[in-house]
């Protein structure tokens, strides 16, 4: 990640008189020992933070990056670095918890070109880009001024290891929001949307199932879903549109407790062919589930579109609104298979390479558990997810990020926000919980509480926030 800046701040931003460019980028070898010996200049002979090296674990922490500032270059060799700082995660098994450290300008470039913070900034972006959902950091007490006119969070005093004269620190920490922007931008503008049909009675699946993931059909014992697929997802990869047009239909109706019944489709196509395909997708898929798919629509001649509604049976729908506070999570996630291609880090692929008995076994989960509360995780990610089933139960959640089960090789921020393939979070009282789903692990991982949003819990007991108080803006069920 290379950012130039012009006085510290990113291109397009209003600044004043132009001092020479400052080139912002990953360190290499070089780079990294400029930086090392900048620290030592500063901090230990400058400053006497430190005496002799301020050298600490992290530097011999093969994850930890190290970002420099560099003068303009002649165009044959690199410009010389002005400053620098380190990035690297707090935990062994990296969860998305980063700190930042050794922030460092040679005296020479203070002042008007603002390289601190450049640098600051660029390290905010270099964390985000890497999936960090808490970026904190440790600064001398006389610096976070500048900290805070750059939207970092006072903690409050703190001390640092190793120093031999006492100096102030301040821990502060940069507010990522990268989960509630998600969420937000999936499913925000649905209370607005949706207002004029809530006033009928029995629209949008009736009181207690209000933004359900399916709607109890009055008057019987069949529960109605529908989906969507994104339409540039449908035109790239027709196939793989069609397989998921089932898979989302089915993980709803197994959210409601229901028991698949029939499928109808309705596609839209540029010709016969590629109408072809996209069948061919979600025939495969309802034979995997063996659930019929009982009519539809066609439509040639038009861009690529493509809908499903699924019809499911059950005595007793699970509603999402079924929580109360106090009340535990637990997620069933199917770990198996990988990153879909073309969509990594957003789609876990977990359903093509299963075995049909598996995908019905799983189907039928939710059913067996009867729990409290249950919701699929759809596109708005697991902690989106939970934060609609919050909303529709009246609390808030907290969710522990070290005890979500996570596929070897998923960064946390990219699993807490994709879409699974399998995935379910259900409700209970406390040790009441009974889900259970074949090839699918289960944990508790964590509660519905009073204060409403969803906040995540980290291992050294702090949390951060994670989504608002309202995602769909539908309130209460």
């Amino acid at each position: 990640m290379d950012l130039t800046v012009l006085e510290g701040v990113r291109p397009g931003t209003a600044r004043a008189a132009v001092p020479p460019a400052v080139t912002i980028g990953v360190a290499d070898r070089a780079g990294v020992a400029a930086h090392r010996a900048l620290r030592r200049e500063v901090f230990v002979a400058e400053q006497g933070l430190f005496a002799g090296d301020d050298a600490d674990d992290l530097d011999d922490d093969p994850r930890a990056v190290v970002l420099v500032a560099r003068a303009a270059g002649d165009g044959r060799e690199p410009g010389r670095v002005l400053g620098g700082v380190r990035l690297a995660p707090t935990t062994a098994d990296d969860l998305g918890w980063w700190t930042g450290s050794r922030l460092v300008v040679d005296r020479a470039a203070r002042g008007g070109a603002a390289v601190g913070a450049a640098l600051v900034r660029a390290a905010c972006a270099e964390a985000e880009a890497r999936g960090v959902l808490r970026f904190e950091a440790t600064v001398q007490e006389r610096v976070a001024p500048m900290f805070a006119r750059l939207g970092w969070e006072h903690l409050g005093p703190c001390t640092v290891a190793g120093t031999r004269r006492a100096a102030p620190h301040v821990r502060v920490r940069w507010p990522v929001d990268r989960l509630d922007q998600q969420a937000r931008a999936a499913k925000a503008a649905l209370g607005g949307l949706l207002a004029g049909l809530a006033a009928a009675p029995g629209s949008l699946g009736g009181t207690g199932f209000v933004g359900d993931d399916g709607a109890p059909v009055p008057g019987s014992d069949l529960v109605a879903v529908c989906d969507a697929i994104v339409p540039s997802m449908v035109e790239r990869h027709p196939e793989w549109a069609g397989w998921c047009s089932v898979l989302v239909n089915v993980n709803d109706l197994t959210a409601m407790g229901a028991q698949a019944v029939g499928l109808l489709d309705a596609v839209g196509a540029r010709d016969a062919s590629f109408a072809a395909r996209v069948l061919a997708g979600l025939r495969d898929a309802a034979q995997a589930w063996g659930v019929p798919v009982l009519g539809g629509h066609t439509q040639l001649g038009v861009p690529a579109a493509l809908a499903v509604t699924g019809l499911g049976r059950a005595a007793r729908p699970v509603p999402a609104a079924g929580g109360r506070v106090g009340d535990e999570v637990s997620a069933t996630l199917d770990l198996r298979g990988g990153w879909r291609p073309g969509f990594v880090g957003q789609q876990w692929d977990s359903t093509s390479s299963r075995r049909s008995d598996e995908l019905r076994g799983q189907h039928g989960s939710v059913a067996a558990a009867a729990p409290r509360a249950a919701k699929d995780v759809s596109m708005a990610g697991l902690v989106g997810t939970l934060g609609m089933l919050a909303e529709a139960s009246g609390t808030g959640a907290v969710v522990d990020v070290a005890a979500v089960p996570r596929p070897e090789g998923a960064g946390v921020a990219d699993w807490l926000g994709c879409f699974p393939g399998f995935g379910m979070l259900t409700v209970d009282a406390p040790g009441e919980g009974r889900m259970h789903a074949p090839g699918a692990t289960t944990a508790v991982v964590g509660r519905l509480e009073s204060a409403p949003g969803v906040r995540l819990r980290w291992p050294d007991g702090a949390t951060t926030p994670a989504v608002g108080a309202a995602v769909t803006h539908l309130g209460a069920a």
